[in-house]
């Protein structure tokens, strides 16, 4: 990580993926809402008249969250430490702070402090950030406690222990973000956990939607959002807010809006929703994905709106089952039917073989 002034923004041993651009700020929350600008370019207060979230639970490994932030009051679950040192509500780097609050802030009356893209839902606070070991445990225990969306703003090295953990988690039906990482924090040995196949890794882009200088590049990348210059709460109790970047907030970004759907559309799968959310994005870049955008920049409304259309149930290249005719001709016929005309065809040749032979 490349600390632009102040000091670094970061997660326990891990690299937490996001610069601070100015010193923590004096306790106030009269301008910050105006500094999250990405409120109004993903039409946040649209998506709020569908859902804000309740009911999803949301998983944010990191540093640990100041569940005492007056923007995230009633946000914040008991949770947990690893390392055996508290239950992760309290917050000695800032970053899991800063997290959670793009994620669920509440703010305050009159358009006040900080507000989250999925207000309504829960964090739930799994510390630290750590070694792959560590990491490996925190998802273990946020699948085990509810989480349906686990946000992992960090990098780490990859092992077998937490490539397996990634899967469980996957295959319990939970939604994994993970940030790609900003360019000069990045080397062969730790892009993880986004670069397992089962993380939605995430990308930043700055006000005018292009890709952020800083943003990790690569095959791994599946999508992007906002993640430049950005008011965040802060985990300092005398300071309560600050400016970053980096590709930590863009992650939480995406979380939120995952928490979004799963609150509107619960009877979808975790793949189906990172299928929605890859397939609404805003294409750019060349055409298709490509390895500065990924599928393109997050939606959250097309999301939504999409998410309607999608019929509950796994998503899979695999044959489904065909109950009525849906596609004409032969191949919107029942599978029963189709058996039921094999069995007719094949005993017809055995009884004109047989008949043959008698004739002989």
């Amino acid at each position: 990580m490349r600390a632009v002034a102040g000091r670094r923004l970061a997660a326990a041993t891990s690299i937490g993926l996001a610069i601070i651009l100015a010193a923590p700020a004096p306790a106030s929350a009269d301008q910050h809402r105006d500094e999250q600008w990405y409120l109004q370019s993903l039409r946040i207060a649209q998506a709020h008249r569908i859902t804000q979230g309740e009911g999803v639970t949301v998983a944010v490994i990191d540093s640990g969250v100041w569940a005492g932030h007056p923007d995230l009051k009633g946000a914040v679950l008991p949770g947990y430490n690893v390392l055996g040192k508290g239950d992760g509500r309290e917050d000695l780097e800032g970053h899991g702070t800063g997290v959670a609050g793009i994620i669920a802030a509440r703010g305050r009356s009159g358009n006040r402090g900080v507000l989250g893209v999925a207000p309504a839902a829960k964090v739930l606070p799994v510390s630290p950030a750590g070694s792959p070991l560590v990491v490996a445990k925190a998802i273990d225990w946020a699948v085990e406690h509810g989480a349906k969306v686990i946000n992992m703003s960090f990098l780490t090295a990859g092992s077998d222990g937490l490539a397996a953990a990634v899967k469980r988690a996957a295959d319990s039906d939970v939604v994994l973000v993970g940030g790609s990482g900003n360019n000069d924090e990045v080397g062969t040995d730790s892009e993880y956990p986004a670069a397992y196949p089962e993380v939605l890794a995430v990308g930043a882009t700055d006000r005018a939607g292009k890709v952020a200088a800083f943003s990790h590049r690569g095959p791994q990348l599946d999508l992007t959002a906002p993640g430049v210059d950005i008011a965040v709460a802060n985990g300092d109790p005398g300071r309560e807010y600050q400016r970053v970047e980096g590709t930590s907030v863009s992650t939480a970004i995406v979380s939120g809006a995952a928490a979004l759907i799963r609150a509107e559309y619960p009877a979808l799968t975790a793949a189906q929703v990172v299928d929605v959310l890859e397939s609404t994005a805003v294409d750019k870049g060349d055409p298709g994905r490509d390895d500065a955008y990924g599928f393109g920049e997050l939606d959250v409304v097309g999301a939504l709106s999409a998410a309607a259309t999608v019929a509950p149930g796994p998503t899979t290249s695999a044959e489904p089952d065909v109950i009525a005719g849906s596609r004409g001709g032969d191949e919107g016929l029942p599978r029963l039917a189709i058996a039921g005309l094999g069995v007719l065809l094949l005993a017809g040749v055995v009884i004109a073989l047989v008949a043959g032979l008698r004739r002989r």
